[in-house]
């Protein structure tokens, strides 16, 4: 299976939700880069020989190294705009839970070949109702309703799925998503082999035949379900995030560094939950080696991912968000702890300067990540001057405050409902759940 997952950028609840999650081809954009010797070393676990492919990449990318595939668009912030106000935030959810209800396609015991969208999407409506009744924000009761909806959901399909993680929807209908027509080419190409039973049950595809692109939707709907757990206290959410976390952790590294890094960021939210070191280990492992390897240490595109697929701004916060939520609990003296802060100091330095002076190029995840560090390093002033992060998430908030203030949805309903909860709370809002 082939799936990549192109960024998010405006998302409205009603026409653009299920956008905000397509698919684009596996390493299409970086034919250049030497992935079959990578492949080998990230199978070894070998971390000299990564560096080593890691290396050589550079060396044929040359000056393009650090280039994203597709040019940044910046968006301006208005020199006018303000962060939304208390008052604003209290009553930013309500529209909400009506949208959801007409959107909703989650439901258990839908075909899924019928689908349209995969499940990252239920996973955010489960984020942001999270997020909207910690802070008892107006709708969250009706919001919180729907999120336990989509939590049953999400656990009917762990279970027709049958791998322990959660799974993506075989669908073979057409569609106008492109996550949807990917998926759909790897399904006829699976029937033409002969091995579609071997990748799909019940119809989920439950194998990416080594891709690695199901580590995607299973760290996004473990990661919500955790949260649904912290203000549901239902054991069941654990123990189906747990079951997505130990497949997270047993699965192989592969060459697309955000996809390694959503099981570094579910893996690591797990960890903040039950203090369970083998969460810890797996997630630190999987950072050391397939993640934080591909990131430029020099250069005049230092900070930023070295293949143009990662150097994209929204795959560049997919991998801060991961990095914070693990420097967020992992203990002040692991050993490991210095590399993963400095590499995601780099990585925050790099583009959270660029969000400052030339405009926002990625909202979504940028939001997620910037609330995490600012959370997580809110008594090192100087962490935050440095890499720039409490002036990017000033920028970024005031701008989706003017969006929405023009009668917008800005933001997925995960990103939303954490930015809400934030401006309500402040930056003592605990966002490691």
């Amino acid at each position: 299976m082939t799936p990549r997952i192109k960024p998010a950028s405006h998302v409205c609840i009603i026409g653009s939700i299920i956008a905000w999650c397509l698919f684009v081809g596996c390493n299409r954009a970086t034919p250049q880069m030497p992935t079959a010797e990578l492949a080998k070393a990230l199978a070894a676990d070998d971390l000299d020989a990564i560096r080593a492919a890691v290396a050589a990449g550079r060396e044929t990318l040359g000056h393009q190294a650090g280039e994203p595939e597709v040019p940044d668009v910046f968006r301006r912030v208005p020199a006018d705009a303000r962060l939304y106000s208390r008052e604003e935030a209290q009553r930013g959810f309500l529209p909400w839970p009506a949208n959801f209800e007409k959107v909703r396609w989650w439901k258990k015991g839908v075909v899924p070949a019928t689908l349209t969208a995969p499940l990252r999407v239920p996973a955010s409506v489960i984020l942001g109702s999270a997020a909207a009744a910690r802070a008892t924000l107006d709708g969250a009761e009706a919001g919180l309703a729907t999120a336990k909806d989509a939590g049953d959901f999400l656990m009917w399909a762990q279970e027709q799925a049958g791998a322990g993680f959660y799974p993506f929807p075989a669908a073979r209908g057409p569609s106008d998503k492109q996550a949807m027509k990917v998926a759909n080419r790897f399904l006829a190409r699976a029937e033409r082999e002969g091995t579609l039973q071997s990748v799909v049950r019940n119809g989920w595809i439950f194998d990416d035949a080594g891709d690695g692109g199901l580590q995607f939707d299973n760290g996004e709907c473990g990661a919500a379900m955790l949260d649904l757990y912290g203000v549901t206290k239902d054991d069941r959410y654990l123990v189906s995030a747990r079951k997505a976390a130990d497949w997270a952790a047993t699965r192989p590294l592969c060459t697309n560094w955000n996809y390694n890094s959503f099981s570094v960021f579910l893996l690591a939210k797990m960890y903040g939950v039950t203090a369970e070191a083998k969460y810890l280990d797996a997630a630190v492992h999987k950072a050391r080696l397939g993640v934080i390897p591909g990131q430029l240490v020099d250069g005049p595109h230092v900070g930023r991912w070295l293949d143009p697929h990662n150097a994209r701004p929204a795959y560049h916060y997919i991998m801060m968000r991961a990095l914070a939520q693990l420097a967020a609990v992992i203990p002040p003296d692991h050993a490991d702890r210095p590399g993963i802060v400095r590499s995601l100091a780099l990585g925050l330095t790099t583009r959270n300067a660029e969000m400052v002076t030339r405009g926002v190029m990625t909202k979504d995840h940028a939001m997620e990540a910037l609330l995490l560090v600012n959370h997580a390093f809110r008594n090192d002033r100087q962490f935050l001057r440095d890499t720039h992060s409490a002036e990017a998430i000033n920028a970024l908030g005031r701008l989706v405050s003017a969006e929405a203030r023009r009668g917008g949805q800005p933001l997925g309903p995960g990103a939303w409902g954490l930015f809400l909860e934030f401006v309500l709370r402040g930056p003592d809002t605990d966002l490691r759940r």
